[in-house]
């Protein structure tokens, strides 16, 4: 089965880039859940947390690290923003590339639901 963000990351498919460098890219959400839903993901195809390996700890570490970039550059870290990453089905996972949610610029609410 072919990779949405694969595909992205090889610029097969569009996507509004906000930050890329060797190891990552971050785009804008197609489907946004606040003002502010930006995805963070590796160039690295893993499918799931649970297929994160010892060896991949250095770009989970960054992956976090452009998460807290794109909150500042998009003005919402000092008010508070949601860090989410799912994990299969029951999670809400839908693309089986791990990602994290940055979402920001209204009340989040607890439970999420």
């Amino acid at each position: 089965m072919e990779c949405i963000f694969c595909n992205i990351i090889e610029r097969k498919l569009p996507a509004k880039v906000v930050y890329e460098d060797e190891l990552v890219i971050a785009f804008e959400d197609i489907r946004p859940q606040a003002p502010v839903h930006t995805l963070v993901i590796p160039k690295k195809h893993i499918s799931t947390i649970l297929d994160i390996k010892e060896e991949d700890n250095t770009l989970i570490g960054h992956i976090f690290q452009i998460a807290k970039k794109v909150a500042r550059e998009k003005g919402i870290a000092e008010r508070g923003f949601r860090v989410v990453m799912n994990c299969n089905d029951e999670s809400g996972q839908e693309v089986y590339h791990i990602h994290l949610h940055v979402i920001g610029g209204r009340r989040m609410h607890w439970p999420p639901g």
